[in-house]
């Protein structure tokens, strides 16, 4: 990287000079090959952009690490829901993860003959949610609880529609994360215990329109260390064989999601070898019982390839404190109010000549002290009207967007090359208010 150039996340996100502009010094973040600028004044701000280039790369790269061993990449819908690219990545030839039956019907609409290759998660799923999975004919349900699997039961025996199943096993292996994205512990809402797991594989073999199919584990999400995979799977493989042992046809391991990004100074440059390292700690450990592996990647494949574009509105000085507020808030990006979490937060428009920086809060409208992209933080000094991007926004910003304080949620963007589409339009306040009654 440049001295004094901000981060960037090729192949998408890259400064560059506008070519159309004879005479233009100053460079320009770009999406793809269209400049932000550009897409700002024709959708306007806040926006989220996405880059097509980046998530055909990332999702090839994924898919190559495990290539010699026979797996389906069950897109984690959660990270993103956009119907484009749900539609994007089943041409891609990805399956989806679901956790919802509203989920569901976005792989419905968008890529409905990819049901036979969709997994419900999910510790709370309805009766008629299942009723829904089941008419679709998907893959596996990840059962969580010995009550869901009497639920489950139930309905496929109601349909006659066999049902394959996994059940979720906590593997009581500590994920290094967030605590609140952190789930392979027994003080956490997901899976079942590891003791209990094998009485409840025999009881749904007795169920008629039951079918056990495979093992579900997952320990996490935002996991940047190989080690509490490999050790998960370790354990996977142990139960593989001693329910085979007991007479069961386990053929799937759900292994869930869960592999980290950089948010910070870098555009990870190695995630082809990061996903190779990735793909050797979840295969060695079953190597030999010719499973089909089922992996559930989500913010790996999306998150760099998203940015949240928005305009300065206001400098602002308290006491010395330096803030920039901007028109996006915390319902267009939750993640560091909910999660503290860290974003890169570059100027679009590089102008040429000395470089000011400054330390500032980056701060939203939302009536809330907790409104806020970064603390004091360093950053290129930014004026009123000026464009700002939000790196690795792709995961879990829009799909965690409200209406807080009754905010329209952004638009959505998707850029491929020289082109651009709207694939979600901007919300208006009329449309908000539209399904209240006075």
């Amino acid at each position: 990287m440049k001295a004094n150039r901000p981060p960037e996340r090729p192949p998408g996100f890259i400064y560059r000079r506008e070519t159309r502009l004879v005479g233009k010094p100053d460079l320009e973040l770009q999406a793809d090959q269209i400049p932000l600028p550009r897409l700002a004044k024709r959708y306007g701000t806040p926006l989220y952009v996405y880059s097509a280039s980046t998530i055909r790369e990332r999702y090839r790269q994924f898919d190559q690490a495990f290539r010699g061993c026979e797996h389906t990449i069950c897109y984690s819908i959660k990270a993103n829901s956009n119907l484009s690219i749900l539609k994007m990545l089943a041409r891609l030839g990805a399956g989806f993860d679901i956790v919802s039956g509203g989920e569901l019907q976005r792989v419905m609409a968008a890529a409905p003959r990819t049901a036979a290759k969709v997994v419900f998660s999910g510790v709370g799923k309805l009766a008629d949610e299942i009723d829904q999975a089941l008419r679709a004919g998907i893959l596996l349900f990840n059962v969580e609880s010995s009550s869901e699997l009497g639920l489950l039961a139930a309905r496929a025996a109601h349909h006659h529609k066999t049902a394959q199943f996994a059940i979720r096993v906590n593997p009581q292996v500590a994920a290094k994360t967030h605590p609140y994205i952190s789930t392979g512990l027994h003080e956490h809402k997901f899976g079942v215990p590891w003791r209990d797991a094998s009485e409840l594989y025999l009881r749904g073999a007795t169920e008629r329109y039951l079918k056990p199919a495979g093992i579900s584990v997952h320990i996490g999400s935002q996991i940047t260390e190989l080690d509490p995979f490999r050790e998960t799977m370790q354990r996977a493989a142990s139960l593989v064989r001693s329910l085979r042992a007991d007479g069961l046809d386990i053929r799937y391991v759900d292994a869930g999601g869960g592999l980290g990004i950089s948010y910070k100074n870098t555009s990870d440059p190695s995630f082809s070898s990061r996903t190779k390292q990735y793909a050797r700690a979840l295969r060695e450990p079953l190597d030999g019982l010719g499973v089909h592996l089922l992996l559930e990647p989500g913010r790996a494949i999306i998150g760099p390839a998203g940015v949240l574009l928005t305009r300065v509105l206001y400098r602002k000085q308290n006491n010395g404190k330096q803030f920039v507020v901007v028109d996006a808030a915390m319902n267009d990006l939750l993640r560091p109010s909910l999660y503290h979490a860290y974003h890169e937060i570059v100027p679009v428009l590089l102008r040429k000549g000395a470089v000011t920086t400054e330390k500032v809060d980056v701060v939203g409208p939302v009536c809330e002290t907790g409104d806020f992209f970064a603390r004091d933080r360093v950053i290129r000094s930014p004026q009123a009207g000026d464009l700002l991007a939000i790196l690795d926004t792709g995961a879990y910003g829009m799909s965690l967007a409200s209406n807080y304080n009754t905010r329209p949620r952004p638009a959505e963007v998707l850029v491929d090359g020289a082109r651009s589409r709207l694939v979600r339009k901007r919300e208006s306040i009329a449309g908000l208010l539209a399904p209240e009654r006075l």
